[in-house]
């Protein structure tokens, strides 16, 4: 057996110990607590074949390609030594990764019914579709501009506390000010933005960096980069709310 076919048994295994726990407690709440047979359980059992071969097959491809590949394009321009290059490739991988998630998409369609719904904009479909298309890449500008400055982070080894409390500062007093209607919606943008394709390539990004620039530390000045690209929607959505309402 070669050693491709045993990591994908490995991550397969994996995989399904992870998922176990998520079929006990539903099992148990359905059969134990509610006490009501589970319905469709064919269905219900192909479906999560489904869901562990997808993602034992997705964790294999980061494996594989996404991980290398961010470090090995975080080396080679960090190696060339060019900060307008790392710093467009960093807000380019930003805003890329984040203006096609699904769930952003979602997330900025149901923002501008309820914002319509409130009277903060017009409830003519060619409002709602430039406000949802303005609010999506909004955010997709603050993932790429969290990505540049934690290049500079990293770059400069400046203290992760003090840019994160600093950012929450700047929160709170944006929250203030800004329309009540705008407030839920800039707090969730910051989770809609961490997907499946961004955490991989960002953390790839400040791992590879922090392993070619000296005097860092990956385990220290590595990580960190995730945190910026939850915390900056929040405040450029907010900022975007009192736009739209002045």
């Amino acid at each position: 057996m070669s050693s491709t076919t045993k990591d994908m048994f490995r991550l397969l295994g994996d995989t399904a110990r992870d998922l176990a726990p998520i079929l006990v407690i539903v099992g148990f709440f359905q059969l134990v607590v509610l006490r009501q047979p589970i319905e469709n359980l064919d269905q219900i059992a192909i479906g999560f074949v489904f869901v562990l071969l997808g993602l034992t097959i997705f964790i294999r491809g980061l494996e594989m390609a996404l991980f290398p590949l961010g470090e090995a394009l975080a080396n080679a321009l960090a190696q060339r030594g060019s900060l307008i290059l790392l710093i467009v490739f960093a807000f380019g991988l930003g805003f890329g990764t984040t203006v096609a998630e699904p769930a952003l998409i979602a997330v900025g369609e149901e923002a501008t019914k309820v914002m319509s719904i409130a009277g903060v904009i017009g409830d003519d479909p060619d409002t709602l579709a430039r406000t949802a298309t303005a609010l999506r890449y909004t955010v997709a500008a603050s993932v790429g501009t969290s990505l540049v400055l934690g290049v500079f982070r990293i770059l400069k080894g400046w203290p992760i506390q003090w840019l994160i409390i600093g950012g929450y500062v700047v929160v709170v007093a944006l929250t203030t000010i800004a329309p009540r209607e705008i407030i839920g919606i800039a707090y969730d943008s910051g989770g809609v933005t961490t997907s499946t394709i961004t955490v991989p390539l960002v953390t790839a990004l400040g791992v590879g960096l922090a392993s070619v620039i000296k005097g860092r530390n990956p385990m220290i000045d590595g990580f960190g980069l995730i945190a910026f690209a939850s915390l900056m929607p929040i405040i450029f959505v907010l900022i975007f709310g009192l736009v739209i309402a002045a």
